[in-house]
């Protein structure tokens, strides 16, 4: 594996800062290196370092305000470098791992309710923002693609936006919480890692939990689940996580790419009526 140099010098530098001893490999995320260390007191935590960009940047401030509650602990950070110091969590064992899909699901709901009950600090990226670039950039975009389905699916994501885009909501969310963000933990059964933080709707919350696993299905029932627990009315929830489909669609169109077709059935099913009775 390619490890980024420039991480591991890093690593190598807060180490010695921070008194701290390596037990182990590295571990590379996505984004970040995550180094495995024991403390002078002899506890076992987990050193993570990656660049720092807009999402990265607030991760600290998130997990600081969340103290444990539904989130991986911090111990220290370096908000120049987004370098934090965690309790260690069992990284063998990803909520992804449970087989039962709905299990799993459930699991997250339990999670969002918790991280979402909180408001959002100062200094975090904010949802109301990101929906305005959105909608600004979405005409440039349509003039790109030329499948008429899927110029109709942006359309309708956009129109959901448009519903629910003057009330965006002052939550703490996650942003990213799926089954490979959620590990099992000595204090808790389950604990979330790796927040993109953003201050917005919770409801905005639900879609990286419907496309993990979308091809196990269940995709009402998994949605139905996530919005009762957090309370919240089904079509503001519909709305959201509509909005959500667009702005990864968005992104992927911008790299020349097609819109995720998980994504797109996903979006496809709840666009669809309900049949009643």
């Amino acid at each position: 594996m390619a490890w980024d140099v420039r991480l591991l010098e890093r690593g190598a530098e807060f180490l010695e800062r921070w008194s701290l001893r390596q037990e182990g490999h590295p571990m590379s995320g996505r984004v970040s290196v995550v180094l495995p260390v024991v403390r002078e007191d002899g506890t076992r935590a987990a050193l993570k370092l990656q660049h720092l960009d807009e999402e990265t940047a607030g991760e600290g401030l998130a997990l600081r305000t969340w103290a444990g509650d539904g989130a991986v602990r911090l111990l220290a950070d370096d908000p120049p470098t987004g370098t934090l110091l965690l309790e260690r969590l069992d990284e063998g064992r990803p909520l992804a791992a449970v087989p039962d899909v709905m299990k799993a699901t459930e699991i997250v709901a339990g999670l969002l309710v918790r991280l979402t009950s909180v408001p959002a600090p100062a200094g975090l990226r904010r949802l109301g923002d990101l929906t305005t670039d959105m909608l600004a950039r979405l005409p440039a975009v349509l003039e790109t693609v030329r499948d008429e389905d899927d110029r109709r699916l942006l359309r309708d994501c956009a129109a959901a936006l448009r519903e629910v885009a003057d009330d965006p909501g002052d939550r703490l969310l996650h942003w990213d919480l799926h089954f490979e963000n959620v590990l099992a933990a000595g204090r808790e059964p389950w604990l979330a890692i790796d927040p993109k933080p953003l201050a917005g709707d919770p409801c905005f919350e639900l879609l990286p939990a419907l496309w993990a696993r979308a091809d196990e299905g269940h995709v009402l029932r998994r949605f139905d689940l996530l919005t009762e627990a957090l309370q919240a009315d089904r079509t503001h929830a519909r709305a959201w996580t509509l909005a959500r489909v667009l702005q990864d669609a968005l992104w992927r169109l911008e790299e020349n790419l097609t819109p995720d077709q998980d994504q797109a059935s996903i979006a496809r099913t709840l666009l669809t009526p309900r049949r009643r009775g």
